[in-house]
């Protein structure tokens, strides 16, 4: 069998002390272990420097301290300390499968093709009804990705640090969809990828609409910085900007046919947005009580509008902040 080379896992945390211990127990859980693990705390509050110095003795930690530095400051100065050749990314909030470091490693074992990136992948690891619908509802399942266009999110990631170099590593003026942009330079740079499904992380959806709100307002805000997705983005506030248009124009001029016809476009609409989350949700269901279930049923839309809302609120706040700084 051919031998894997060593490996870095960095991560960047702040206030984590309460999932970190999870993702520790499945880092010693590996069925391949890192050389080393390097940690850039970006000024925690909350003990979770502690936490780490608890797990120094059973794994090859290592702690940078880095108070304010944000997400992409921190994988930078992980990457930069790092002591081999090849990284792998994940993040706090996860857990990994057993095989996930063996399979993303497997790659650069092999000298011919010469691979630059791998890309694991992330699966919902919900723990209660709104959970599933969450999970459900924003991450995509493995028939819907695309191997030769997927991009993957940090939290499952491996690279040589030549291509983390010549990318120009995490663009530290942006606090989110780094990942995305990070991705996009290491293709721009020409540097091959490969798309490693097993290499599996369980990601906890967020648990209430209020987390989400905030994290989908963040992530469209973090697009309009970058400048990606603008036909999405346009797509977006042209559809929901036509709906109640036509609704009050009907409204105002007594047009009852025109309203139910409206009325029935909408729910077709909604029909077919939703369809794919439910196709997602319907296997997660068979094992919680009917109660639980059906609230999981009724919470896709309701996700669905909460991000959108999410979404067209923090985009404008980014493409603000583009126009000032011009990066």
């Amino acid at each position: 069998m051919t031998s894997l080379p060593p490996v870095s896992l960095i991560m960047t945390v702040r206030d984590e002390a309460a999932s970190l211990p999870a993702l520790f127990e499945s880092i010693m859980g590996q069925r391949f272990l890192p050389d080393e693990i390097v940690i850039v705390d970006g000024g925690s509050t909350d003990g979770t420097q502690d936490v780490v110095r608890a797990y120094s003795d059973r794994l090859p930690l290592r702690l940078i301290e880095l108070p304010g530095a944000n997400i992409s400051q921190g994988r930078n100065a992980a990457i930069r300390a790092a002591k081999h050749s090849v990284i792998a990314a994940t993040d706090a909030g996860v857990r990994l499968d057993p095989g996930w470091l063996e399979n993303l490693m497997r790659p650069f074992a092999i000298k011919v093709p010469h691979v630059d990136v791998v890309s694991g992948f992330f699966v919902a690891d919900p723990q209660t009804a709104f959970e599933r619908a969450m999970g459900a509802t924003v991450l995509p399942a493995l028939d819907d990705i695309d191997p030769h266009t997927f991009l993957p999110s940090s939290r499952s990631v491996a690279f040589r640090k030549v291509a983390w170099e010549a990318a120009g590593g995490y663009p530290e003026w942006l606090d989110y969809c780094e990942d995305l942009v990070f991705d996009m330079n290491l293709l721009a740079t020409g540097h091959r990828a490969i798309f490693v499904p097993e290499a599996r992380v369980y990601f906890r959806p967020r648990s209430n609409l209020r987390a989400f709100f905030l994290q989908y307002y963040r992530y469209a805000r973090g697009d309009g910085k970058a400048g990606l997705w603008r036909k999405r983005h346009a797509i977006r506030y042209a559809t929901y900007l036509f709906g109640p248009t036509l609704a009050a124009w009907a409204w105002w001029h007594r047009q009852l046919a025109t309203g139910k016809a409206l009325l029935l476009l909408v729910a077709l609409f909604a029909a077919a947005y939703c369809r794919r989350p439910y196709a997602r949700l319907l296997p997660m269901l068979h094992s919680i009580p009917i109660r639980s279930a059906l609230k999981a049923l009724c919470l896709v839309p309701i996700i669905r509008l909460t991000g959108d809302i999410a979404k067209m609120l923090g985009y404008p706040v980014g493409i603000l902040w583009r126009l000032k700084n011009k990066p």
